[in-house]
């Protein structure tokens, strides 16, 4: 009797290692992982470990660590679609319509999980850095630019979102209070002219 030899680089399958559900149960474990111990401390083992698959799977779907922590930080920042509808509608109240959106995603747990993995991940590592910061680029700050009349879109955009990024930072990475137990809608009170500065002001 004869078998057939595997390729390299792809696992044995069995009838629950396969398909999207796993691609899924990968990416759920590796979002946990980063988010638990950053992205130095991640490993692929680990990942695979958490998911309940072999490590051969995890490479065969994503490839390597840094590819690993790329999607999810594509599945992260899946939400930021929505920044060209939350800046739209006009001049008028952007500056408040982009920090109740921002509040919207934060506080989401599902779309958290998914976001503190990226930050926690990018404050440590500077290859996970470049990829956030390749995603803020392409996913986030050309949506906001493109809804933007005014000198210099770019740089108010990214003051905007910087200013958006430190609040999150410390609200839900860092966990200083007061600001980490405040009620956001007194958060948005306070910040919402100044992204509203930012971003229309002359």
């Amino acid at each position: 009797m004869t078998t057939t030899p595997r390729k390299r680089g792809r696992p044995a399958r069995t009838e629950t290692d396969g398909g999207p559900a796993t691609r899924d149960r990968i990416l759920e474990a590796a979002r946990t992982e980063f988010a638990e111990r950053g992205y130095d401390r991640t490993s692929v083992r680990g990942i695979a470990k958490s998911a309940g698959v072999d490590a051969a799977l995890v490479h065969h779907y994503y490839g390597t660590k840094e590819q690993v922590f790329a999607a999810a930080v594509e599945e992260g920042f899946a939400p930021s679609l929505g920044v060209p509808d939350a800046v739209a509608g006009g001049p008028d109240g952007m500056g408040e319509r982009m920090a109740r959106y921002m509040f919207s995603v934060w506080e989401n747990s599902l779309t958290r999980a998914p976001l503190l993995a990226v930050v926690r991940s990018a404050l440590t590592n500077e290859t996970a850095a470049g990829i956030l910061r390749r995603m803020i680029e392409r996913r986030v700050l050309v949506r906001v630019v493109g809804e933007l009349n005014v000198p210099d879109p770019e740089f108010r955009a990214q003051l905007a979102a910087g200013h958006l990024v430190g609040i999150a930072i410390l609200r839900y990475v860092v966990r200083i209070e007061p600001i980490a137990s405040a009620d956001p809608e007194d958060i948005i009170t306070m910040v919402a002219p100044t992204l509203q500065r930012y971003l229309t002001e002359p």
